[in-house]
């Protein structure tokens, strides 16, 4: 994110979203493209109380190539989790297939448990389309995905896309319903290509990335509540209420001591630019700031894919600065050592902002 950039107001997505099961053939007669709407707000996606959990696999589809401000860090070295903002980069697609035909392509490791039956899965994609160049937001809507040891089918968002464009970046986020696909695929290596993200380098910075969230049930794990919501928020600068924003889940159950996680998939959220933060309340008036190794509590969304601290799963490209791509999962058990009914999470921009996308939340449930 360049320093120029301001957010204004909030962005919004919900998604009922549709599967094709090939890639049309060269030639056919592309299907319309999907409504866009400025906001929509964040709401929940799927809910279950189950024997399971949820388990995501995400990357980021552009990195560094070159450094182009004089004070920037060496783009080697910010691969390799130094400090650094993609605005002061060339960024330059990401690339682990050998399909000519692909303009982007990264994987991540799907880690649903064997003997395990998949419940309910959603593949979350999202970029910036004005940096260097400006992509057409007419492909904002489409995304190629292969299953492990599988070839590409074209992934389509059939309804509404949160697409806002201001004066520093030309942003969206859109899902699909992808269950049958991930039920058949199962655990292991999973490739996204082809997403809408510009490359080059500007004061906006280019930015964009996948997550797969994925929903399972195994009889002889424990009993969870398990929720999934989703949106595309801008999150401004400082601690006000418009600054921020705030999604409330009700009705967890979650007992006193009790085991829990929650996920997060933000956008355009910068390593070393202090000001964001996570804050989750539970009903008994426990107040907890999120963070963990990785992720400080004034710097929560900076640019990594982490699971507790660490690096989440097999990833191609692996970069530890993925430079505006956040999809990081974070303990929630300090939270509801007290129990809860209801959990209130809260987040807060640096001094840029950032883009909220996706909140998955996994509890401990009362027998």
């Amino acid at each position: 994110m360049g320093s120029s950039r301001r957010i204004l107001g909030m962005l919004g997505l919900l998604s009922c979203l549709a599967l094709s099961a090939t890639v049309p053939a060269a030639g056919a007669e592309a299907p319309p493209g999907p409504k866009e709407a400025p906001r929509v707000p964040f709401t929940e996606r799927y809910q279950a109380v189950l024997h399971g959990g949820l388990v995501r696999a995400s990357n980021s589809s552009i990195g560094c190539r070159r450094e182009e401000a004089p004070d920037a860090a060496p783009c080697a070295e910010v691969k390799k989790g130094a400090a650094g903002v993609n605005s002061d980069f060339e960024m330059f697609y990401s690339e682990v297939d050998k399909d000519p035909d692909t303009y982007n392509s990264t994987r991540a490791e799907l880690k649903v448990p064997p003997g395990a039956q998949v419940s309910y899965a959603r593949l979350y994609w999202g970029g910036n389309l004005r940096v260097g160049e400006q992509k057409p937001p007419e492909d904002n809507g489409r995304v190629l995905v292969a299953e492990p040891g599988g070839a590409y089918k074209e992934v389509l968002a059939d309804t509404v896309i949160g697409h806002r464009t201001d004066e520093g970046s030309d942003a969206y986020q859109a899902s699909a319903d992808v269950t049958p696909m991930v039920r058949k695929g199962g655990a292991g290596m999973w490739t996204v290509a082809q997403l809408n993200i510009a490359m080059g380098r500007s004061e906006a910075g280019a930015w964009g990335g996948w997550t797969l969230v994925v929903a399972y049930e195994h009889p002889q794990e424990p009993l969870r509540r398990i929720s999934l919501w989703d949106g595309f928020e801008g999150i401004a600068a400082g601690a006000g209420e418009a600054a921020g924003e705030s999604i409330e889940i009700a009705g967890m159950g979650a007992p006193a001591g009790a085991s829990g996680k929650v996920g997060v998939v933000a956008y355009d959220g910068d390593r070393g630019t202090l000001g964001d933060s996570l804050t989750v309340i539970a009903d008994s008036g426990r107040r907890t700031d999120v963070s963990d190794e990785e992720n400080p509590f004034n710097d929560v969304m900076n640019s990594t894919i982490t699971e507790f601290g660490q690096p989440a799963s097999v990833r191609q490209p692996e970069h530890l600065n993925n430079l505006g791509y956040d999809a990081d999962v974070f303990d929630l058990s300090p939270t509801l050592s007290g129990g809860a009914r209801s959990l209130s999470f809260r987040f807060t921009g640096e001094s840029q902002g950032q883009f909220l996308g996706v909140l998955f939340v996994q509890t401990d449930a009362r027998r």
